[in-house]
């Protein structure tokens, strides 16, 4: 997708190949997209369209120029098309077929290979009539559109995966199927360059995975910033879904839980003294979208106002409720802040358009339960859900996923500085924690959590950290019924002593149903105290205050 600024269009390119022009039309006071030209790269000339291979003219890159009147394709047989904007008319004459770079280049580079598909189109940041083209092979090429002449060869060896200009346009970085980045520079004596000024493996010496995106920056506090998708050393990260910022000696390896798909940074857009100052990156990665703060030190996340991740672990069961109290709204809301001091304080930093939602009427909380055995808080008043608390009930009991806080806590000597960011977890220690029912009193802010393996969790909201014991109740609800034997799995195993908890919903009570199967209702009582749940063995009806059974059947 390409957004062609100022013209309310937006660009899309599909699978099938097929180019479609939207634009933003109006009617009866709503704004809607219409899709209103499509295109399809017509078959390479002197083919035979119906038997040559359509993978010729397949598009493998866009570059929309600045001036937003012409769109430039690149496509897997090497030729570069030029297509007008609006009309979406190709201009024949401008076409740059792969053979014409290869007339121009020295015999020696030539040796009777293709250049390989188009990999990279950048358009020159000071003179908008060159262009460069990157070709799989290794070459890049620097070509003027108007006078259709190539004014520099750059004789890349290394498979090449993207390009970007520095902002001044007297140099470039690319990035390389081997894990490396090298930077070149035109030179005015020749009209090739054999040889990069810099080439690096950040992530070397061993053999790594490719870098498939590149950004160069240019930043007025010093040093520049280079960020990049993938490069990870093969054998020991080669699975690891990772962007890297680096700026001068600081790095940062930003880990993900799922594939990265692509990456921008935003910047001011005009910049008083030519730099690029980025204030923000963007990641999409196939499960979240992930903002970065790249104003402050250690370049903290930025919390997103919408598109959090509902499935951050897998959901195992919801509750709603609407018309909350204004106290226990506040009180959730405070929990939650205190539990992201990390979190960057800077605004959002994509700021276009204006939001159409009216103030909603009323407060509505939506609650999930997740495999992990955590809950979630979600603002459920307006038209996207916003995260506003996380309460875990793993710390209650002696599970495996102890170690899970470790990664975040990566030490000096690590190498490479991996960062967990994002929130989309999917990976469960332990199944027996999966949430099964949740229970709140709006009035008395009591919860009630029941989980997988017969454990009914009650808690208390407090507005402070504190330090106590839970009460451990067991309840038997076969009353050691003779011949009975259960072939299920364990229940879970309560910590010893006292815990800490941090402030929000603390627990002071839990039952165990016995056998431990999986909590299949639950209702609450907070006027009487009482908490009533059952499994697929029975029912059982507790007194929470007295700390004693009242049935079980």
């Amino acid at each position: 997708m390409h957004f062609l600024p100022g013209q309310g269009r937006l660009l899309t390119l599909l699978d099938e190949n097929t180019l479609h022009l939207w634009e933003l039309q109006q009617k009866d006071g709503c704004s809607y997209l219409e899709e209103t030209r499509s295109f399809l790269l017509p078959g390479r000339p002197g083919f035979d369209c119906a038997n040559s291979s359509p993978s010729v003219t397949r598009v493998t890159v866009i570059l929309v120029t600045t001036s937003c009147d012409v769109v430039a394709l690149g496509t897997e047989g090497g030729g570069v098309y030029f297509v007008q904007i609006p009309s979406l008319k190709l201009l024949e004459e401008q076409t740059l077929l792969q053979d014409e770079i290869l007339q121009s280049l020295p015999d020696e580079y030539r040796c009777g290979k293709t250049l390989g598909p188009v990999e990279s189109l950048q358009q020159h940041p000071q003179q908008p009539n060159k262009m460069m083209i990157g070709y799989s092979r290794g070459l890049v090429t620097l070509w003027d559109r108007e006078s259709r002449k190539v004014e520099h060869h750059f004789l890349g060896n290394q498979q090449l995966e993207s390009l970007y200009w520095e902002s001044a346009g007297s140099s470039f970085i690319s990035s390389h199927s081997d894990g490396g980045y090298m930077v070149w520079a035109e030179s005015s004596n020749s009209s090739t360059t054999l040889s990069p000024v810099t080439s690096t493996v950040p992530y070397g010496p061993f053999p790594c995975k490719a870098i498939n995106k590149i950004q160069w920056q240019s930043s007025s506090c010093g040093n520049h910033f280079i960020l990049f998708s993938g490069g990870m050393p093969r054998a020991s990260y080669g699975d690891r879904h990772c962007v890297t910022i680096m700026q001068g000696k600081n790095l940062v390896t930003l880990d993900f839980t799922s594939r990265v798909i692509d990456f921008f940074t935003v910047c001011p857009i005009k910049s008083e003294d030519g730099y690029d100052n980025p204030t923000a990156l963007v990641v999409l990665v196939e499960e979240e979208l992930v903002v970065i703060d790249l104003q402050t030190p250690d370049w903290p996340t930025i919390p997103a106002p919408y598109l959090a991740p509902l499935h951050s672990s897998a959901i195992t069961c919801s509750y709603h409720i609407s018309n909350v109290t204004l106290k226990l709204w506040e009180r959730i809301i405070l929990a939650g802040e205190q539990q992201n001091p990390h979190f960057s304080s800077m605004s959002w930093p994509i700021d276009g358009g204006k939001s159409l939602a009216e103030e909603p009427a009323q407060r509505g909380l939506l609650l999930t339960g997740h495999e992990d055995g955590t809950v979630r808080f979600w603002d459920a008043s307006g038209v996207a859900l916003r995260p506003l608390y996380r309460l875990s009930t793993a710390g209650i009991f002696q599970t495996d996923c102890d170690h899970n806080e470790s990664l975040n806590q990566s030490g000096e000597e690590d190498w490479p500085p991996f960062r967990k960011v994002g929130c989309f977890d999917p990976y469960s220690d332990d199944p027996r924690l999966g949430i099964q029912k949740i229970a709140l009193c709006k009035y008395s802010s009591k919860l009630v959590v029941a989980g997988t393996a017969g454990q009914v969790l009650v808690m208390d909201l407090n507005d402070d950290k504190s330090d106590q014991l839970v009460s451990v109740a067991t309840i038997d609800l076969l009353q050691d019924r003779e011949g009975f034997t259960w072939k299920g799995h364990d229940r879970l195993t309560p910590r010893n002593g006292s815990l800490v908890f941090p402030p929000g919903f603390q627990t002071s009570l839990l039952i165990q149903c016995v056998p431990p199967a999986a909590v299949t209702a639950v209702s609450l009582h907070s006027e009487w105290n009482l908490v009533a749940f059952g499994t697929s063995h029975g029912f059982g009806l507790f007194d929470y205050h007295k700390r004693s059974p009242v049935l079980a059947r």
